[in-house]
């Protein structure tokens, strides 16, 4: 039997996410980029019941080029077990174990050797935008590329961000600039994957 359910999940989330602007060169080779500078997407998820599974994610990803809404996910931490094994072997993401503190505003992540990044946020006042509603994550396993569909039902609400990242950790890119938009995605609904 397999220690993780088979795709799709079909996941609740409560998440932030901080959207910055850095130098394509310190992400990926193969981010989208505008003079030399590329979107990196930073997200806290919570996720609940009543999806498939709960357990707590920091990613970051960047975007690329895809037939639609396409991003890669550079770096990702999750504090389960079974979302670990799931997103590797179903996905290709490169799925870490990290301790994740969530609070009502307030988000720790950290490795048994040192801390990832600190973040707080405060919902600002005004209505729920607009976003994609589906896009795909596009991940390579072996040099193969491994395309997964994801449809999300979202109201985001603009939000203020205070990070602090460890300039000599995996997102030390970051480290001393500031999101230029932050967002709260409060229930979330997310179907990964086909």
């Amino acid at each position: 039997m397999s220690p993780y359910p088979p795709q799709p999940w079909n996941l609740v989330a409560d998440a932030h996410v901080s959207v910055w602007r850095v130098p394509a060169r310190d992400v990926h080779p193969a981010a989208l980029s505008v003079a030399g500078h590329t979107t990196v997407f930073t997200a806290w998820i919570a996720y609940r019941e009543p999806g498939q599974l709960s357990y707590h994610e920091l990613l970051a990803a960047v975007p690329v080029r895809g037939r639609r809404t396409t991003c890669t996910i550079t770096q990702i931490w999750v504090d389960s077990e079974v979302s670990l094994a799931g997103g590797r072997e179903l996905w290709a993401i490169p799925k870490d174990l990290a301790a994740l503190r969530f609070t009502d505003r307030t988000y720790t992540a950290a490795t048994g050797d040192d801390w990832i990044a600190t973040a707080a946020f405060t919902r600002r006042p005004g209505a729920p935008l607009a976003l994609p509603s589906r896009f795909d994550v596009l991940q390579h396993r072996d040099g193969t590329p491994v395309r997964t569909p994801v449809t999300a039902k979202i109201r985001p609400r603009l939000a203020a961000a205070d990070w602090t990242i460890n300039a000599g950790g995996p997102l030390g890119y970051l480290a001393g600039r500031r999101p230029f938009v932050s967002l709260a995605l409060p229930s979330t609904s997310l179907r990964f994957g086909v």
